[in-house]
C-alpha cells in the first residue's frame, strides 16, 4: 500500500535532534530521507550514551535510535570541494534539504539556500537554527535548554513561584522537538505550494521563535493582562482545579474543564456544598480563590488511595489519572492493544525498540521499513541509486576521503 510520501526525496544534513525529528517524521510518511553524516564521526548524538543499544557491535546511543529510524546513512565530507559537489548533485535530484549548521555555515560551503536553489528551483529548502536566518542573534549557537530558559518557559516551569525550588526546564528536550514539528509542518505546505508554483522556496524555522510561538494561553495571557505568568507547578493558570493532589498512597492528576465536572467533582469527595459556594461557583471565581479550595480538596483526597479516588472519578466521567512513570506508560496494556512500542531489525539483525508514529492514517499507513541507519552503511546504494555513479567512482571518492 503506498504511503503519504512514497514519491518524495529528502536529503537530511541536520544532527542532534530538531533537524532529525522532522526527517523521521517525513521518513515514517514514506519519504526517502537520506542523512548525510560525517565520515568516521556522524551525528553527534552517536556518541551521547550511555543507554547504548544492547549487543549493538556499533554501539548505537538511545539518543539516536530516538530520532532516525527510516532514514537512510550516507557519509559526505561538506567541508571537501569533491564533496560539495556530490551534494549539489545530490540535490538535483532531491525534493526537499533539511539543515540545521549554524547560521552561514552552508553558506560558506557553498551550499546556501540561494545556490541550491538556483540549480533545483523546485528544492524545498529548510534551515533550522537557534535564532534564524537573520536578526542580531542570527549567528548565536544555541541548545535546547539555554532556549527553554531565554525563550521563556523555564520562567513557568518548576514549582510554584516563591517555593525553595527554581526555574525548571521540562525533561524532554521540548524546543528542538517543536522546531521539528513546525518544520515537518513547513516543508509539507512548502511541497503543496510547489504543485501550485512548480517552485521551491527556503524556509527558516528558529528554535528561540517556535518556543514563543508555542507559549500559547501563557503568551496570551501576558499580552492580555500585561501580567507576567509565573510558575504554578502542576497548575494551570486558567483552570481550577486542574492539578496533581497527594492521596492516601500516591497521587493523581485531576484535570476539571468546566464547571459541571467541578460540581461531579465534589460530589464525588463527598464536598457537594463547595460547588454551591459564591467563591467556587464558577472557574473564574475558582481561579480567584485557588489557594482556599485546593487546600479543602487536598485533605479530602489523603483520605483514601489512588486507585479509589480514579474509581470513582471514572465513574463519573470526570477527567483524572495516575501519573505514570515511563515504565508504566511503554508497559502497560493501553501501550499494547494500541502498539506503541514497535521493533524493526537493523541491518545486523539486532532488534531495535521505536516508540511509534501516534498518526493513524486509514488508507497510506505509516511505515516502519528501517532500524536507525548503521554510520554510511548506505553510502554506496544512494550515490548509485540517485547519481548512477560507478563502482570506481565511489572508490576514488572514498580514497579521497571525500565520502
Amino acid at each position: 500500500m503506498a504511503t503519504p510520501l512514497a514519491n518524495i526525496r529528502v536529503l537530511d544534513l541536520s544532527r542532534i535532534l530538531a533537524g532529525p525529528w522532522a526527517g523521521q517524521l517525513l521518513g515514517d510518511y514514506g519519504a526517502d530521507v537520506v542523512k548525510v553524516e560525517r565520515p568516521g564521526a556522524g551525528d553527534d548524538t552517536r556518541h551521547w550514551g550511555p543507554p547504548w543499544l544492547e549487543g549493538d557491535e556499533s554501539q548505537e546511543a538511545a539518543y539516536f535510535l530516538a530520532a532516525n529510524r527510516n532514514k537512510r546513512s550516507i557519509t559526505i565530507d561538506l567541508a571537501d570541494e569533491r564533496g560539495q559537489q556530490v551534494i549539489r548533485e545530490l540535490v538535483v535530484k532531491a525534493d526537499v534539504l533539511l539543515e540545521n549548521f549554524r547560521t552561514g555555515t552552508m553558506r560558506r560551503f557553498g551550499l546556501g539556500s540561494d545556490a541550491l536553489l538556483a540549480i533545483n528551483p523546485r528544492l524545498v529548502y529548510c534551515s533550522i537554527s537557534a535564532f534564524g536566518q537573520s536578526g542580531p542573534r542570527a549567528a548565536e549557537p544555541g541548545y535546547d535548554a539555554m532556549i527553554q530558559a531565554s525563550a521563556g518557559l523555564m520562567s513557568i516551569t518548576g514549582p510554584a513561584s516563591g517555593g525553595a525550588a527554581g526555574p525548571q526546564k521540562v525533561g524532554v528536550a521540548v524546543a528542538d522537538i517543536m522546531a521539528g514539528m513546525y518544520a515537518s509542518t513547513a516543508v509539507l505546505a512548502a511541497l503543496n505550494a510547489r504543485e501550485q508554483t512548480g517552485l521551491g522556496q527556503a524556509i527558516d524555522i528558529p528554535l528561540y521563535d517556535s518556543q514563543v510561538a508555542w507559549l500559547a494561553n501563557q503568551a496570551m495571557n501576558y499580552l492580555v493582562s500585561g501580567k507576567v505568568p509565573g510558575r504554578l507547578g502542576t497548575a494551570h493558570p486558567n483552570l481550577v482545579p486542574y492539578q496533581a493532589f497527594s492521596t492516601a498512597d500516591g497521587n493523581l492528576m485531576l484535570a476539571v474543564g468546566n464547571d459541571r465536572q467541578f460540581a461531579d467533582c465534589v460530589a464525588c469527595l463527598g464536598l457537594p456544598e463547595l460547588a454551591r459556594e459564591p467563591r467556587f461557583a464558577r472557574n473564574s471565581d475558582r481561579v480567584e480563590h485557588r489557594e482556599d479550595l485546593i487546600e479543602r480538596m487536598q485533605g479530602t483526597l489523603l483520605r483514601q488511595g489512588t486507585a479509589e479516588w480514579l474509581r470513582a472519578f471514572k465513574a463519573k466521567g470526570i477527567p483524572a489519572g495516575p501519573i505514570n512513570d515511563i515504565g508504566e506508560v511503554l508497559g502497560n496494556a493501553h501501550a499494547r492493544e494500541r502498539e506503541l512500542v514497535r521493533t524493526i531489525d537493523n541491518s545486523n539483525d539486532e532488534p531495535v525498540p521505536t516508540v511509534a508514529n501516534p498518526v493513524d492514517f486509514s488508507a497510506t499507513p505509516v511505515r516502519y521499513e528501517r532500524a536507525p541507519p548503521l554510520l554510511g552503511e548506505h553510502t554506496d546504494e544512494v550515490l548509485r541509486e540517485w547519481l548512477s555513479y560507478p563502482d570506481e567512482l565511489i572508490a576514488e571518492l572514498r580514497g579521497s576521503e571525500a565520502i
